[in-house]
């Protein structure tokens, strides 16, 4: 392998609206030898689209401890690869640390490049603060998730989740429980998509809004921190 040659590409693609990556992007996913997938399906159109024809292994969640060594050992051997994700950045909420640590062991050389990642531009639609944050990802689906959201609601940074559809109006009904009616709450739908929706408001308003309607699609949840107590300070 050449010395300082750049052995795996952290490659972000769009979250929705295709025109969205970066000319850096395809020149990197067009000089690869191949590229790691969390979804070849997903990825296959994105690289039809823009005419890259490359090889495609499935690189996911549920077999990425199995493919791990495999992939490390060709990136030894000196196959340059990409990895991206079915949306956004990998490694943020999707596969890629375990590979990206594996690789730094192995004294291989990672770029990772800039690009999309959803709760960027959902946190700034929000109008909240965003000199301080806190990113939790997808909350715990059961256990372990109401003891987070208490957490969470002495919280006095921006918090920024991510959440599925089907468990939208739940987690928002917890969290009404626990922050109270007036917390403010933005939640963005189908960023960079036609059908592209961010609803900001209070909790309570929220919780009405999403229970009147079938919710639909990618979502972020962004939520205003406490107020901060400033008798403490006196």
């Amino acid at each position: 392998m050449e010395k300082n040659k750049v052995s795996l590409y952290v490659v972000p693609t769009p979250i929705g609206n295709l025109a969205d990556i970066t000319l850096r992007a395809l020149d990197v996913l067009k000089s690869v030898d191949s590229i790691l997938a969390e979804d070849t399906r997903t990825s296959g159109f994105l690289l039809k689209h823009y005419q890259i024809s490359k090889p495609l292994q499935s690189f996911h969640i549920f077999n990425e401890h199995k493919a791990l060594l495999s992939v490390v050992q060709k990136l030894r051997e000196g196959e340059t690869m990409a990895l991206v994700s079915d949306a956004g950045t990998p490694g943020i909420s999707d596969p890629g640390f375990l590979l990206v640590r594996e690789c730094l062991k192995h004294d291989l050389i990672i770029e990772c490049l800039p690009g999309a990642t959803a709760f960027v531009p959902a946190l700034v639609k929000s109008g909240f603060p965003t000199d301080r944050f806190v990113f939790e990802g997808f909350l715990p689906h059961k256990k372990g998730k109401q003891t987070m959201l208490k957490e969470l609601a002495q919280e006095e940074r921006t918090i920024i989740l991510y959440e599925s559809p089907h468990r939208l109006v739940k987690t928002l009904e917890q969290m009404l429980e626990l922050f109270g009616n007036d917390r403010l709450v933005s939640v963005s739908r189908e960023l960079t998509k036609i059908h592209e929706e961010t609803f900001t408001g209070t909790l309570a308003n929220t919780v009405l809004h999403f229970q009147q309607k079938e919710v639909k699609g990618e979502l972020v949840v962004i939520v205003s921190g406490k107020a901060k107590d400033r008798s403490k300070d006196e």
